[in-house]
């Protein structure tokens, strides 16, 4: 880090705009690490200055105590063109949210965002100092965490180095990684000269390494133990803080180069990706825009340019737990180390048998048997070929056809293109090439509506008419995803399942999008009691790490396909991957916690309350919520790239397409976030800009 200190510069390129400086506990010293990095960064050229939120201690007419220390700290360099200064200051030394009650005031979390923002707006790099630890009340609910999240900047954890700092450093290193905060890393305070006995110096030796191993967080510089920050000899007083620069200029560097990473771009990345690499749904000669992104977290997608994201797609549904979840990494560190893969024909291993022992237990009753796959759309195929080879098995050979609803969607492989809309699809390019299957209207019942039993009539029909040809009907269970994002009533559900009874027809439901809680059920046929003979589920399946899918059976079919020996013909090369399947565990041992329940439902009625101001747009054709799903249905198609650049500037990322704008985020999304993608959603309409 000794060397970082030339990249620092005095350029201000977009997305350079400060830092937040947080501690692990009060009086760590976190106001010596933002004033000593003011001075470190005005040292060499660069425009700065740190704000204080909320300060209390404060004496009537004299400056606020932190604001001092950083005047103190930089009173030998030049002026500032914005000085320090404190926001919100109360008398009484406590915490905030006793302050403003024995003052009978309150804290204006707006005014603080406005002020902090007024001044990152004049391209001046703005270290912001919270007070206290980061889960110190604020009132109304919030916490200095909540600020810290609103102000979306990387962050510096300060610690003091002495007994207990490990765990109340990885206690705060986990609420930040939680919440998607950009973890700049941990400047250590020496708060003892050092000089007490052997086991002390020991535990002072130790206590960065520690955090640095379990803490998933680099310690970016200790500060010595130092004397005379405030005294009032001038000479003694810069000495003092000349110390605690030298100690943080490589901590300084790294923030400027974090906040510039825009000044070091190889644009020619971008160009080689638009000119040679084919991305899903595009065209190969002229392509949509892609972002680059640089880095995720949280709920966020940092982009190479600076900007940060807030996700509403979740890396398209899967990504429930957000990004880099440390319970998720942990788990793929331990199992890359111990073994990455290894074939599953002739072995097995332990991360697949504890997988498909959870799955069975969360499964509807039936389920017997657990059948890996790499992706979605392979255990659909996987899925259609049991259905298909249990009949063979039973010596019902003309059974070969398969019955859906149109709109549909559930793959984009060969055989799995078949059964998805054969008209308004994202295949109807390859009519005439593909088995042809027997489709029948959507379910018109909403979800939200009195079940109409006449929507069963179409399903019926053809049920009665071509039952001896069928192998099954297949579904997406409530929710129709990619063929329309269309919420159909569980009485629909309820029904097809017992006419598949009547007519001995097998169900195979695809769950892929909607299983693991995003409908607000585990599973969606959960809405109406109803358990499939086949099962597929994938996405949310490893938390976004990595592919993974599998299809449960019922033992009836399993049975059926392995009677007299039989075999059933399907292997993928990287079935049950212990790498994903170890990743997985750990995924659905975050669900199995039960706090998924609470966030859906939380996110369920934000996204109402949010959306509903979209109804009175002449353009929007319907408003459509479920479980953690938020669907505008415009009138006509949206353009999307234009639809897409405005939303990256508005700091969100929602993926539109065709006449749809809508959200499926991560589960850990708080209410400030969902809001913020339901505003961008409603002022995108507001003011056309889906034309």
């Amino acid at each position: 880090m000794e060397n970082s200190s030339n990249r620092l510069g005095n350029s201000v390129g977009p997305g350079f705009r400060g830092c937040f400086v947080t501690a692990t506990d009060t009086d760590v010293g976190k106001t010596v690490v933002a004033a000593g990095l003011l001075r470190a960064l005005r040292g060499r050229g660069v425009e700065a200055t740190a704000v204080k939120p909320v300060q209390t201690g404060c004496e009537p007419g004299a400056l606020a105590p932190d604001v001092l220390c950083y005047r103190q700290a930089c009173a030998d360099s030049p002026e500032m063109a914005v000085p320090p200064f404190a926001i919100q200051k109360f008398r009484i030394p406590c915490s905030p949210h006793l302050a403003i009650r024995l003052e009978q005031e309150r804290i204006d979390m707006d005014e603080l965002l406005a002020r902090i923002r007024g001044v990152q707006g004049q391209g001046v790099f703005t270290v912001v100092e919270g007070a206290g630890g980061l889960l110190v009340p604020l009132g109304d609910g919030r916490t200095m965490l909540d600020l810290a999240q609103a102000l979306d900047l990387p962050v510096l954890l300060v610690v003091a180095n002495r007994l207990g700092a490990i765990n109340h450093a990885l206690l705060s290193l986990q609420a930040l990684h939680q919440r998607g905060l950009d973890v700049l890393g941990v400047v250590m305070n020496r708060v003892t000269d050092g000089s007490d006995d052997e086991a002390a110096r020991a535990i002072l030796a130790d206590t960065p390494k520690a955090i640095a191993e379990y803490g998933q967080a680099e310690v970016l510089a200790e500060l010595p133990f130092t004397r005379g920050l405030m005294a009032e000899d001038a000479r003694r007083r810069v000495a003092a803080w000349e110390q605690v620069e030298a100690a943080l200029v490589g901590v300084a560097a790294r923030l400027v180069e974090a906040q510039n990473a825009n000044a070091y771009r190889d644009e020619s990345l971008l160009d080689f990706d638009r000119e040679n690499i084919w991305h899903p749904y595009t065209s190969a000669t002229r392509p949509l825009r892609a972002y680059e992104a640089d880095r995720t977290g949280g709920p966020y997608i940092r982009l190479r340019d600076g900007r940060r994201l807030l996700d509403g797609m979740a890396s398209w549904w899967c990504a429930i737990h957000g990004y880099n979840h440390p319970h998720l990494s942990a788990a793929a560190h331990r199992q890359i180390e111990r073994m990455p893969h290894v074939m599953f024909g002739g072995l097995t291993h332990e991360p697949a048998v504890s997988l498909a022992r959870k799955l069975l237990d969360m499964a509807p009753e039936p389920m017997r048997h657990v059948f890996f796959a790499d992706s979605g759309s392979v255990s659909v195929e996987a899925a259609i070929k049991m259905a298909l080879q249990y009949w063979q098995a039973r010596g019902r050979k003309q059974r070969t056809r398969l019955l859906t609803v149109r709109g549909g969607y559930h793959g984009d492989t060969f055989g799995v293109m078949s059964v998805c809309d054969p008209q308004n699809g994202m295949h109807s390019l390859y009519t005439g090439m593909l088995p042809k299957h027997v489709f029948v209207e959507r379910p018109s019942c909403r979800f939200d509506e009195e079940f109409d039993e006449g929507s069963l009539a179409a399903m019926r029909d053809a049920l009665a008419r071509h039952a001896d040809e069928l192998a099954a009907v297949i579904l997406e269970p409530i929710v129709q995803g990619a063929g329309g994002m269309w919420f159909y009533h569980p009485d629909y559900l309820r029904g097809v399942r017992r006419l598949c009874d009547e007519h001995g027809v097998l169900l195979i439901l695809d769950e892929i999008a909607t299983g693991f809680g995003r409908t607000g059920k585990m599973f969606a046929g959960e809405w109406a009691d109803v358990s499939p003979d086949i099962m597929c589920v994938g996405k949310a399946l490893t938390g976004g790490y990595m592919t993974l899918a599998a299809v449960l059976a019922s033992a009836e079919v399993a049975q059926g396909i392995s009677a007299d020996g039989g075999v059933f013909m399907h292997g993928p090369t990287f079935m049950a991957n212990p790498l994903s399947c170890a990743v997985a565990n750990a995924s659905l041992e975050l669900l199995e916690q039960g706090q998924w329940r609470g966030q859906v439902a939380d996110i369920e009625g934000w996204l109402r309350t949010g959306l509903a101001p979209c109804r009175d747009s002449e353009d929007v054709a319907d408003v459509r919520v479920l479980g953690a799903i938020g669907v505008l249905e415009m009138k006509h198609p949206v353009n999307v790239p234009a639809l897409q650049a405005f939303f990256v500037e508005q700091g969100v990322w929602i993926r539109p397409f065709s006449n749809l704008i809508y959200v499926m985020p991560p589960y850990i999304l708080m209410q400030e976030q969902v809001g913020r993608l339901t505003r961008v959603m409603h002022s995108a309409v507001r003011e056309k800009r889906h034309f």
